[in-house]
């Protein structure tokens, strides 16, 4: 009998053990080219990324004839090489809350023009991700273009899932997909104060437990990307990306003036924008640190471990700012 109940034991621990398999890592690739540096590369060999969730392009409204229009396509210049391609499209809020939107045109429009890039580039692809941040109001148009996307692929489905969207779900709706991608970053409002609208503890604490209520299985979504906020007299003009921090020290027109805030001290040109005499930039970043505990406190508060971490976005100016172990430690987290 103490035989058969170790051995129970130790089937019960094998099978929790493959229940729980450490999810796979993957990127974003956000540019208009696809070309990867050697970085870049480096990343993906050392990380046996599979799959890179490529933007395609972007929807938007025409500003003239307020009809939607694919904005920005992707160029490919490099090889795809053996990667599996998961074309992104962006979609604007505006364009879903459009009360004259034809839905079944624009699903067909835009499975059309993802045939047409994938053609030119010799690419062969069995998902497509839809990412728009839709609301209350666009929720009806949304929910009726993922149906009608769905039926015209016939690929399987994704799509992006706000934090506020997997609480109030039952408001908001789901959409009829195969998989969600929960995007744990843009958190918080875009403002010249303290806190960090990429990545909050604090807000994110608020919605980490109805995760284990949401119905759809989700993968996720994490931050390695970076942001200047650019203030004058108090008001914000702009997002400024790409600014390294350590440049910005060494810059004689700019003062730190406390933790991540720059003031500038003489007007100046810098990277093609206009900086005033005592313009402030506050920059926003995701740490090393900050990453470990969005993994552990989402294996927290989640049943089932996700099958995928996919990290936006792959950059060479991002990927320097971290150690090369720490896309697999993670994923060792979960």
């Amino acid at each position: 009998m103490k035989k058969i109940f170790l051995f129970g034991i130790a089937l019960c621990f094998f099978v929790s053990c493959q229940q729980q398999e450490q999810p796979i890592i993957s990127f974003y690739y956000w540019k208009t080219i696809f070309r990867l540096s050697p970085t870049e590369k480096d990343c993906l060999t050392a990380n046996q990324v599979q799959r890179l969730y490529i933007r395609y392009f972007d929807i938007d409204l025409n500003p003239n004839t307020k009809e939607a229009y694919p904005r920005s396509p992707i160029r490919f210049e490099d090889k795809i090489y053996n990667f599996k391609i998961i074309p992104v499209v962006y979609i604007k809020n505006r364009v879903m809350l459009d009360s004259k939107l034809n839905v079944s045109d624009l699903a067909q429009k835009t499975n059309n023009f993802i045939q047409q890039i994938n053609l030119k580039n010799k690419i062969s692809i069995q998902e497509i991700q839809i990412d728009c941040d839709w609301t209350l109001e666009s929720k009806d148009n949304y929910l009726r273009f993922i149906e009608a996307f769905k039926k015209i692929s016939n690929k399987k489905l994704s799509a992006t899932i706000r934090l506020h969207q997997i609480k109030y779900f039952k408001k908001t709706k789901i959409p009829n997909v195969d998989r969600g991608i929960l995007m744990y970053y843009n958190m918080g409002t875009i403002a010249p104060d303290s806190l960090n609208s990429i990545y909050d503890r604090n807000i994110a604490n608020r919605y980490l437990a109805s995760l284990k209520n949401y119905p759809l299985s989700i993968n996720i979504a994490l931050p390695i990307y970076s942001w200047g906020i650019h203030t004058r007299e108090g008001k914000i003009i702009g997002l400024r990306n790409k600014i390294d921090i350590d440049n910005l020290k060494n810059n004689s027109s700019f003062v730190p003036t406390k933790n991540n805030w720059f003031s500038c001290k003489k007007s100046i040109f810098m990277n093609s924008v206009f900086y005033k005499e005592n313009d402030q930039l506050k920059l926003e970043t995701i740490s090393q640190n900050d990453l470990l505990e969005m993994a552990n406190d989402l294996k927290e508060n989640t049943t089932q471990n996700p099958k995928e971490i996919i990290f936006y976005d792959l950059d060479e100016f991002n990927l320097k700012n971290y150690e090369k172990d720490i896309f697999k430690e993670v994923i060792n987290c979960f």
